[in-house]
């Protein structure tokens, strides 16, 4: 069997491992000229979720090495006001683990970058009988048993294979940076949000080496341009935002580096559609906010449960159809849980019905 994936990114290589452990062809096609073009975030959450799937698609040693370099912060959710007097605390169960994105993306890379062909631009796919293949902007084409698009929100593999799923803006803007540690003090959870008048929102989340710490707001409450504006006006941007806020998150602002804005979307569910041999996973099928914490360890659960069934040696489409239902109804669940924390705790939009 030979397997095509459309995206670089956590998924995707995560399935690469795994097919490769498991003596599956594969071949990873990215758009991005290198990986490390995009920016995404720094500190990610892992649950027992990823975690149970890094377990099952990577080398031992590769894991083992890979988990001396994670966090491990309280179990809890709490929020503060804008005062840092607490209002909310939400204990969690099992393992959470802060890491850092690109410290697990490097660790994904370094038994499967040989796989990879970089500046491949997916233009469209034909399905066949028993294979699939795949047209890329220079004109180039690969075929396969099976295509799989990890390819991110943004997904061309959906473009084409599932157009009627929507992806719609949440009403929210993050600006997203990091913090030295020792101004997280107090804040050591699997995520602190101080959220303020207007849906305004300082989110910390501290790593072994640094915090992570966003601003949200909505949309319409932030100035155009954005991605244009400097790191000092950025800064300066929220300290006015935030005016008579506690003294120690103005003093979060004037030591925020690293700052890029990003518009939280989301996809809208839909029922379960017809298995063939073109699949998706993680934000190519089920892109979420983040306001559950569920996104990429969903994504890593979708690429061993992926590999699991392909390993199995079963009927290719039966096989697909089932980790296509476990898949629909766990993501399009996550999807649902973190429009309502969202709305809850951030003011995002309320999911369409449709």
């Amino acid at each position: 069997m030979k397997v095509i994936v459309i995206g670089a990114g956590l998924g995707g290589l995560a399935l690469a491992n795994g097919l490769r452990r498991a003596g599956i062809g594969v071949a990873v096609y990215e758009r991005d000229p290198s990986p490390l073009i995009r920016r995404q975030g720094y500190r990610l959450h892992l649950s027992d979720v990823g975690i149970d799937a890094l377990t099952s698609v990577m080398a031992p040693e590769r894991l083992a090495a890979f988990l001396s370099t994670a966090h491990t912060p309280a179990p809890r959710f709490v929020r503060f006001d804008p005062m840092l007097e607490k209002s909310e605390v939400l204990e969690h169960g099992g393992l959470h683990l802060s890491i850092d994105r690109r410290t697990l993306r490097d660790t994904l890379l370094a038994d499967v970058a040989e796989t990879i062909t970089y500046g491949m631009r997916l233009t469209g796919f034909q399905v066949a009988a028993g294979h699939v293949t795949a047209r890329f902007d220079d004109g180039t084409t690969a075929a396969a048993d099976v295509l799989i698009g990890a390819d991110g929100i943004n997904s061309a593999v959906r473009r084409q294979y599932l157009p009627h799923i929507r992806i719609v803006g949440t009403g929210l803007v993050q600006l997203y940076g990091k913090i030295p540690t020792e101004l997280a003090e107090g804040m050591d959870n699997v995520f602190t949000a101080i959220t303020g008048p207007g849906h305004r929102t300082m989110g910390v989340a501290p790593t072994r080496d640094y915090a992570t710490c966003s601003f949200g707001a909505r949309a319409d409450d932030l100035p155009p341009g954005l991605h244009l504006m400097t790191q000092e006006r950025l800064r300066s941007l929220v300290m006015d935002m935030t005016d008579g806020w506690h003294p120690l998150i103005h003093r979060m602002i004037v030591q925020w580096h690293e700052v890029f804005p990003l518009e939280l979307r989301t996809s809208v569910p839909i029922p379960p559609w017809q298995t063939t041999r073109v699949t998706l996973l993680g934000d190519a099928a089920h892109a979420m906010s983040p306001a559950a914490g569920a996104g990429a360890n969903l994504a890593l659960r979708d690429a061993a449960a992926l590999v699991a069934v392909l390993a199995h040696g079963g009927p290719l489409i039966p096989a697909l159809r089932s980790y296509e239902q476990e898949m629909i109804d766990s993501g399009f669940a996550a999807v649902r849980i973190s429009a309502a924390n969202g709305s809850r705790v951030l003011g995002q939009d309320p999911l369409p019905a449709s």
